[in-house]
């Protein structure tokens, strides 16, 4: 009798756990104003933008004119989340998004990303590169306008090989917001500033 109700049961869930979320993508309009809120005023207006269609790809919602690219939140995940980097940093992230797609795990991705770059093939700034990132609740945003209440700040500075010795950072934060080293001596070595709570 168990197995019999198991199998009713089975039958009744299992076409309602097969069907996808519908997920709702704004207008480009307001993903572009969501998507570069992290970055400073002076460098909005000009950032590239990468955003999604109607089907939920990722695309190219505005070309940039200046050196910053930014992403617009993922709308298949919750809360609010999006960020603006240096165009320095694109090859490095372009990888990701492509190994991503590929279904590959973050253990996967980061392992083939860093022996690309060992052998030449995918290119780290050779300078300091600058991420900015912010994020909040869904509850906190507003969809008609683009405009996340309570939003928190977090900056990334790549700095590829550094050390903890080299730069005098420490390796984990001894007070909040205070900048520390994260990934030392590696090819994604980056400084963290934030959050500031």
């Amino acid at each position: 009798m168990k197995a019999l109700l198991f199998g009713c049961l089975f039958c009744v869930l299992m076409p309602l756990m097969a069907q996808e979320v519908k997920v709702e993508i704004l207008p480009a309009e307001i993903q572009i104003k969501t998507a570069v809120l992290p970055a400073p005023d002076a460098d909005k207006d000009g950032a590239m933008v990468y955003g999604y269609n109607a089907a939920g790809t990722l695309v190219v919602l505005r070309k940039g004119t200046n050196n910053l690219v930014c992403i617009a939140d993922n709308p298949k995940k919750d809360g609010i989340n999006v960020a603006c980097y240096s165009k320095k940093l694109e090859p490095f992230m372009a990888r990701g998004r492509e190994l991503n797609l590929q279904g590959k795990s973050s253990e996967e991705r980061e392992a083939i990303r860093e022996k690309e770059v060992a052998q030449g093939s995918l290119k780290m700034p050779d300078v300091p590169s600058m991420l900015y990132v912010y994020y909040g609740k869904s509850e906190d945003y507003d969809k008609t306008t683009g405009h996340l209440n309570n939003g928190n700040f977090r900056y990334v500075i790549y700095t590829p090989f550094a050390t903890t010795e080299s730069t005098g950072l420490p390796a984990k934060p001894h007070a909040p917001g205070m900048p520390w080293l994260m990934d030392p001596g590696t090819y994604r070595a980056h400084i963290m500033v934030g959050p500031f709570h």
